[in-house]
């Protein structure tokens, strides 16, 4: 039954019921809320009275309430302080365009990055791509705190197996970068970039542990600071960087709230003392010396970019102050004393003490300390000078310098003001010293740091050298007792000095890539001792000892190799790059000039950014340049590409019934270029003779890679390809090899392959140039013969434009068809540059460098014509020094530095003047190579010699090296060896020199699967003289690594070389053949 319509009088009391409801209702919250209020409150009171009632009653001293309110207080100070920060900082993130515009007249303080520095750019692109993207990596970070970090945790301790994160959010605010300044003047295989990291975030992460009913957490963190990027090496391919490196230069500065138990660490003392440890375990990953590196690429040596060479050395003598100010006062100060100074002085994280001198206010220290400095500009030196007390040392001033500052002037001695004290001036004389990776001037520094006089008892004598070594991996090292593999640490040891590894678990085959710094005295009577060792120390795995004395007869100071350890396994070894750099004082390139302070984060007034005091100007310029060590390092790779057989037939006709030929041509790819041969049509057999020269820098991770196609009209067909690694290349110097096509089913390639010596011996350029011009090559081209260095650095006196305004200067280099520019240098007439260049000079006596100086590429301000014969005459091949320039003002000059370097091929050097050809045989090619250095060969998969049989063969280099006095053998591969079952067999090496009666000669290579041509390329040395050497017999054993069990033969071939029919001093490198009995 349908229900009528209710009318509205029947409406109308319970419509008008609901506010009186409502308001009736309101009466009874407002009551229940107030009663709640008054119950709060009176539990503060009952809580904050109830610890004095307690200690009355149990008698307690009032002095422990008084303490426990003096704490409250202290952590309620701290935490309010820590809260007002952090809401400060979100307002000026949040609000930065208004707060900057009403601060600009104040302190540039309290600006951002941007403002204070023109070439610091904004990015708030960058902060968008943050913005949008914090809520997934809140995500990302929520997933790896709970399912990595939890159970890794929950699982190294007992005690924290309840251990759970309850609440992690990132929150609203994102992380800012407020600011970048890009570096790509120092060094043309890098980009640096400084990124102004701005985080005030409300940040929540809640831990608790169950067990115990422990909570604790974070809540808001505050991170300023300036993270340095290094995109390096810069590559030719995709993704054109082969690393990441990040590092803070400084300390960030960091502020944290924190919530549940470890809200104690905000108590007054705790607090600095958390805050200290999280920064000290932030540093010890991110904070100069210690970098993160990011490898994008394979093949890369990440110890050698997780910790380059240094930038140089910085020599601090502190050698007194005056006018400090009197701490140590008498009767309550009614009687003025003086004070106990001494200072303390820090580069990143090294940190030096010097001694205190008792009652002075005018000390003299006269210590020395030697820094290492990674990155400049960037790094400072900080100075502190306190009062020596029994109790609490009194602060007394402290100053800062950026060493970029010394690098620019190389000897600064001056006085410089102590800041935050009344008065007190320290002087410091500071020397900037190069690294040279060449011994020549080794005896003038050692004769030079005699005669510098050392105070203090403890002092150590000035350094001649530091000592880089790089800890890559060690092979086959002993098992532990009941055959366990060992957890293996290595400890580097020099004079005093010992420094450990990491430790590698559970491994005979580790890999640490650490790497380790030393300063070296005289490095003529210094070792270095390595000892592997065990987790606990105790068991030793194997030790060497290197003397200084191999790396200074090495080739630039470096030795990269295989080293065979002592008292271990027999196959036992270790991979060391160790690299020696004499350290020197370069006094022409000396400033007599006031040098100009580089600006710091957030600083405005030249005196308080450098704290130099004031020098008399003088109108000396430097008389010299001063490069980067890096500078004249690049090298010279010469590509002989010769021929190439059995490639595949791709061009098929009539639908593939008649099987044709192909168009062969290869593409040639290193350093980011690429070369193209001729098409050779209708052969697969092609000889292309073709030579190819790439100027390159020795870049960890490079490789030449050789493309080959067959030309069509549409698409080109791949028919093979082959990669050969630039560091092995550079080891080897010169290889003469077949190389077998890789992804194909058939087809190798010919290549002579040279990284070509480079010498400053001006006899040797008519033997060059008559044996280059000898050659000839399809694509005719004709070898270099030097390979110019070009470093320009600054001009003087320029004239004005023509509207009388200074010129925006750059300067082009041109040689033959080549040319280069400088960046320009805005409205200076004496302009700076400091960039370097290179160019390949086919004849000395005939070639031109001419150098134009113009206004933006527009107004001529002056040239320069610099004949390369010039540097012919002059020692070294060297021209350093002021040029005047044509065209321009009188006075007009521009300072570089012009280094020529001969390109002594050593075909070159054994060739003969009568008969010699551009193409030589392998043998031929060999026994050139070892005229003077024993020839190498690469190892490369599929690579062998031009020539074969099929007989079992292995490939030795036998050689003494008279500089290393010990011998040398090379086990590079082997071929056609038979199988005696139907899989290829494991193959591995093993040989002695005869007579041994211990065996202690023994030695053998690794394993290679399930291989007939297996490749090895493993080194083997042995400490003798050459007549001891002569007297052996090498017996070589090519053997099947079969089970104790197995009915498999195990030798697959042997023979015996007696020593004494070798040249072993010019080393020889051929296939031998093997036989079941010995030869």
């Amino acid at each position: 039954m349908q229900k009528e319509p209710m009318s509205s009088e029947d409406a109308g009391p319970s419509a008008g019921a609901a506010p009186e409801v409502a308001d009736s209702a309101l009466p009874h919250d407002s009551a229940g809320k107030h009663a709640v209020s008054v119950l709060w409150s009176f539990g503060k009171c009952v809580g904050a009275l109830l610890p004095v009632y307690l200690a009355g009653y149990f008698g307690f001293s009032i002095s422990l309430v008084l303490l426990g309110l003096l704490v409250y207080m202290g952590w309620k100070h701290s935490r309010d302080g820590k809260n007002a920060r952090l809401q400060s900082a979100m307002y000026f993130l949040e609000n930065e365009q208004d707060v900057t515009t009403t601060r600009v007249f104040r302190s540039k303080r309290e600006l951002p990055a941007w403002v204070n520095f023109p070439d610091v750019e904004k990015v708030e692109w960058m902060n968008k791509i943050l913005q949008q993207a914090w809520p997934f990596i809140g995500q990302y970070l929520e997933k790896l705190l709970v399912e990595t970090i939890a159970p890794s945790i929950r699982a190294a301790s007992a005690h924290l197996q309840t251990l759970s994160f309850t609440k992690v959010d990132l929150g609203d605010r994102a992380m800012k970068v407020v600011g970048v300044k890009a570096y790509t003047e120092h060094d043309k295989r890098q980009v640096i970039l400084d990124l102004y990291i701005s985080y005030a975030g409300d940040v929540e992460i809640n831990v608790e542990v169950k067990k115990y009913f422990c909570k604790a957490g974070v809540k808001g963190i505050q991170l300023h600071g300036k993270l340095r990027v290094i995109l390096e090496p810069l590559i030719g391919d995709v993704p054109l960087v082969g690393a990441i490196t990040m590092f803070f230069i400084r300390r960030p500065k960091l502020d944290i709230n924190w919530t549940g138990l470890t809200n104690l660490l905000d108590i007054p003392g705790l607090n600095a003392m958390s805050d200290t440890m999280i920064m000290d375990a932030i540093a010890s990953f991110l904070v100069l010396p210690n970098r993160l590196t990011v490898p994008l690429v394979a093949n890369l040596h990440v110890a050698q970019l997780r910790s380059p060479l240094p930038r140089g050395i910085v020599r601090i003598h502190l050698l007194e102050a005056e006018n400090l100010a009197a701490k140590d006062n008498y009767m309550k100060g009614v009687i003025s004393g003086k004070s106990d100074p001494y200072a303390v002085l820090r580069v990143g994280t090294q940190t030096f003490t010097s001694h205190h001198v008792d009652n002075n206010l005018n000390p003299q220290w006269r210590e020395m300390y030697e820094v290492i400095v990674h990155e400049v500009p960037g790094q400072e030196l900080e100075l502190e000078v306190f009062d020596k007390d029994p109790d609490q040392d009194d602060f007394l001033g402290r100053m800062k310098l950026d060493l970029g500052i010394v690098k620019k002037a190389v000897l600064l001695d001056e006085w410089y003001t102590l800041k935050d004290a009344p008065s007190g001036q320290v002087h410091l004389k500071l020397e900037w010293l190069s690294l040279l990776p060449s011994a020549e001037r080794l005896n003038e520094v050692l004769e030079r740091n005699n005669n510098i006089t050392i105070h203090g008892k403890t002092a150590d004598p000035p350094s001649a050298a530091i000592l880089t070594v790089y800890l890559d991996r060690a092979q086959d090292l002993p098992f532990k007792k009941g055959n366990k593999d060992p957890s293996p640490m290595v400890q580097i040891s020099v004079q005093d000095t010992t420094k450990e590894s990491r430790m590698v678990y559970g491994t005979n085959n580790p890999v640490w890539e650490d790497a380790f710094t030393f300063f070296i005295q005289d490095p003529r009577k210094q070792d270095i001792d390595i000892q592997v060792k065990d987790d606990d120390r105790a068991l030793t795995l194997g030790g060497l000892s290197i003397p200084l004395s191999r790396l200074l007869s090495s080739a630039e100071l470096s030795m990269d190799q295989w080293f065979q350890l002592e008292k271990s396994g027999p196959a036992s070894r270790i991979y060391i790059t160790a690299m020696l750099r004499v350290l020197w004082l370069n006094e022409e390139a000396i400033l007599t000039t006031p040098v100009t302070p580089l600006p710091r984060d957030g600083d405005i007034e030249s005196e308080v950014s450098s704290g130099v005091s004031k020098v008399t100007p003088t109108s000396k310029r430097p008389e010299h340049t001063s490069p980067d060590s890096n500078f004249a390092s690049e090298g010279v790779l010469r590509i002989h590409l010769v021929e190439a057989q059995s490639l595949i037939a791709k061009d098929n006709l009539m639908g593939g019934m008649v099987k044709g030929k192909s168009d062969p041509y290869v593409k040639i790819r290193v350093g980011g270029l690429a070369f193209k041969s001729q098409v050779i049509k209708e052969n697969l057999n092609p000889i292309w003779n073709e030579l190819y020269e790439v100027i390159l820098t020795q870049l960890p991770g490079q490789e030449v890679e050789f493309d080959l196609y067959d030309k069509d009209i549409d698409q080109d067909d791949f028919l093979g390809r082959v990669k050969v690694s630039l560091r092995d290349l550079i080891s080897a110097q010169f290889t003469d090899q077949w190389y077998t096509l890789n992804d194909v089913k058939s087809g190798r390639l010919h290549l002579v392959l040279e990284w070509v010596p480079k010498v400053s011996d001006p006899t040797r350029l008519e033997q060059i140039l008559h044996y280059n011009y000898r050659q000839s090559y399809l694509n005719k081209t004709v070898p270099s013969a030097a390979l110019l260095f070009v470093y320009v650095e600054r001009a003087h006196g320029l004239p004005l434009k023509k509207s009388g305004k200074e010129p925006k200067a750059g300067a082009e280099l041109s040689l033959k068809n080549i040319s280069y520019r400088t960046k320009v240098v805005s409205r200076s007439t004496s302009p700076q540059w400091d960039e370097a260049f290179h160019f390949l000079i086919h004849n000395p006596t005939e070639d031109t460098l001419i150098v134009k100086l113009s206004h933006s590429w527009g107004q001529a301000l002056g040239s320069l014509v610099l004949p390369v014969r010039e540097l012919l005459d002059e020692k070294d091949l060297v021209l350093d020094r002021w040029f005047s320039l044509d065209g321009a003002m009188p006075e007009s000059q521009i300072l570089l530095r012009a280094e020529l370097k001969l390109l002594d091929s050593k075909l070159a050097q054994c060739s003969n003047a009568e008969d010699s050809s551009h193409v030589i045989s392998t043998g031929d090619a060999a026994a050139a190579a070892n005229c003077e250095l024993r020839h190498r060969s690469v190892p490369v998969q599929g690579g062998e010699d031009a020539s074969s049989t099929g007989k079992a063969q292995v490939k030795l280099s036998v050689a003494y090296s008279s500089e290393e006095n010990r011998l040398v053998v090379t086990v590079h591969a082997c071929r056609n060896l038979p199988s005696y079952s139907k899989d290829p067999p494991d193959t591995y090496i093993s040989f002695i020199l005869l007579p041994d009666k211990n065996r202690i000669t023994k030695r053998k290579t690794s394993v290679k699967k399930k291989s007939l041509k297996p490749e090895f390329n493993e080194r083997f040395d042995f400490d003798m003289s050459r007549e001891e050497a002569k007297q052996k017999h090498l017996e070589v054993s090519v053997k099947n690594s079969v089970s104790f069990m197995s009915r498999e033969k195990e030798l697959l071939g042997k023979l015996q070389i007696d020593l004494s029919q070798l040249d072993l001093k010019a080393g020889v490198s051929q296939w031998y053949d093997l036989s079941h009995e010995t030869n």
